[in-house]
């Protein structure tokens, strides 16, 4: 009989000893996060996980136990028959579970006798997420940061996504999150990611980055939607310098009303939203953005909600920074040549700072 071994930590130099990582965990616990690079082949389905924990407590543990063995026996029968079926003798996984107990010693069970040699992640997706927040709000990072600022629609996220083709270190935090970081931040179809996920996807990115280079990432408050920015990286965000990028308002305008195309086509989300707004317009200055809003009139309704809303919002934090940015990049219109110029004159201020910026 093969012997199961163990892995003991989850740092990235552990786990990337194995090629293949499975989680036997539910679909819904692997979706709100996992190990990087799992898949999932549950040994329980929601359904079935929710069934026999509903039978522990209501009923027995022993008649718990007996009809969460055939599901899981069953479950593992199919993935050997499917996922796992090509897998060759050499095939060496890991397997985990919430806390490395009866679901993933299961499977592993089965794995070694097939011949596999298996490992076992001790304390399951638990250690792994002890790993992640000590790396995330225990620890000081070496990263040496410099924000991309400026007003709403000003096309900050395109322009870091052209930094990263021109060879700049970015970090995306919208694109993790999934969220565009203002009231109508949410992505179509999207829901963010929980917290949990976000924080892995973040670490991963951390943790790929060249501390002796800077890393350009877009200026957020602490909160992206629902998500929080975890200490390890808004510290550091605080304490960076900023390069500023300026548009006129009404070219900004025009930008959103580009770059937001799904959410003036949804104008009950509008309205919606209009209602969330921290200064509470007046009864008739609303009605005078539904009027917009009726008419199709996007970018009048984009230009007064920053004038009452996002601009105020953006000098309030300015002001209570206290600094002075590094540069100003100011462009009169925000079309792919004007970005395209704004990261080219970006690229060569981060270029010129020194590494401990």
């Amino acid at each position: 009989m093969s012997r199961i071994l163990t892995l003991q930590t989850a740092d990235a130099a552990s786990l990337a000893r194995y090629e293949t990582i499975i989680d036997v965990r539910s679909p819904g616990e692997f979706a709100k996060d996992h190990l990087p690079g799992a898949i999932n082949l549950p040994v329980l389905t929601d359904e079935e996980r929710a069934e026999v924990g509903t039978i522990y407590v209501q009923e027995s543990r022993l008649k718990a136990n007996r009809i969460g063995a055939a599901y899981v026996a069953r479950n593992i029968a199919r993935h050997l028959e499917t996922a796992l079926a090509d897998r060759p003798q050499t095939f060496a996984p890991l397997v985990y579970c919430w806390r490395g107990g009866q679901r993933s010693e299961s499977m592993a069970t089965i794995l070694s006798r097939i011949g596999w040699r298996t490992s076992l992640l001790a304390g399951g997706y638990r250690t792994y997420r002890r790993h992640v927040q000590a790396r995330l709000y225990d620890e000081t990072w070496p990263l040496k940061v410099v924000l991309l600022d400026g007003d709403t629609g000003t096309g900050k996220t395109e322009i870091l996504g052209r930094l990263g083709a021109r060879g700049l270190q970015t970090l995306d935090l919208e694109g993790m999150a999934g969220h565009r970081g203002s009231l109508f931040g949410g992505l179509p179809g999207q829901p963010q990611p929980d917290q949990k996920g976000f924080e892995s996807a973040l670490l991963r990115a951390m943790e790929a980055l060249d501390p002796a280079r800077l890393v350009v990432v877009e200026a957020e408050s602490s909160r992206i939607g629902d998500l929080m920015v975890p200490p390890a990286l808004w510290a550091r965000m605080q304490a960076a310098p900023r390069i500023e990028v300026a548009a006129p308002r009404e070219a900004r305008a025009r930008y959103l009303v580009s770059a937001y195309s799904d959410i003036t086509a949804d104008h009950d989300l509008i309205e919606a939203v209009l209602g969330r707004l921290p200064v509470h317009p007046s009864q008739t200055r609303l009605e005078g953005w539904r009027a917009l809003l009726a008419a199709g009139d996007y970018a009048a309704l984009a230009e007064a909600l920053m004038e009452l809303h996002y601009d105020p919002a953006y000098r309030r934090g300015r002001r209570k920074d206290g600094r002075e940015p590094l540069a100003v990049i100011a462009v009169e219109t925000l079309d792919g040549q004007s970005l395209d110029q704004a990261a080219d004159e970006i690229v060569r201020l981060v270029q010129a700072l020194p590494s401990q910026a």
